[in-house]
């Protein structure tokens, strides 16, 4: 953790003591807030378990508790439900949109097809965790920040799972390598 991930961890503590929880997330519903719940159903802990009709992630921990995120999903026929693991972690990761994405979008994408580095405007925001597949590797899809907190409880990704970027730091300090990851299937 950098000095300024420090400070910043510092002062959303010190906001949350106040005011019950980041002043960043006041403008989510409670139901996508960072909450410490417990399970309706046991979960082995130490897991990824990701709710897209729901737009929650909760991480896993013993005695039937989670970490609660809001995320916001894939938007229709682009999110991808399965078991996957954590295959990579990243701090301000750079990005390339897919060969799909510049197909399905040329006028959004493909200005970026030699990528773009990290930093705050990157879509793939602060911290990404990088989802893998047995027998398949990389699958392209991510668990990863968005500066946009207007897109949390939204299906407007092109796959994959985004917190805001203060979630996903907190998320990402918590999640190991190799870490189970399921996507469930929308229902809806």
């Amino acid at each position: 953790m950098n000095r300024r991930d420090f400070i910043a961890a510092g002062a959303a503590a010190f906001g949350a003591s106040l005011l019950g929880g980041p002043a960043f997330a006041q403008s989510l519903p409670p139901r996508l807030q960072p909450a410490f719940v417990s399970l309706r159903a046991p979960l082995p802990a130490g897991e990824i378990h990701v709710f897209p009709d729901h737009f929650q992630l909760f991480w896993t921990m013993p005695d039937n508790k989670a970490w609660r995120y809001g995320i916001r999903v894939g938007r229709a026929g682009l999110y991808e439900p399965g078991d996957y693991y954590i295959g990579a972690k990243k701090e301000w990761p750079s990005w390339t949109p897919t060969p799909d994405m510049i197909r399905r979008e040329p006028e959004k994408y493909a200005r970026h097809k030699n990528g773009m580095p990290g930093g705050p405007n990157n879509p793939l925001g602060a911290r990404a965790l990088y989802l893998f597949e047995e027998g398949r590797g990389d699958t392209f899809l991510r668990i990863h920040g968005t500066p946009d907190v207007n897109t949390i409880g939204r299906a407007v990704s092109n796959g994959c799972a985004g917190l805001t970027n203060e979630h996903i730091k907190m998320l990402y300090e918590q999640v190991p390598m190799n870490a189970r990851t399921v996507l469930y299937p929308k229902m809806v």
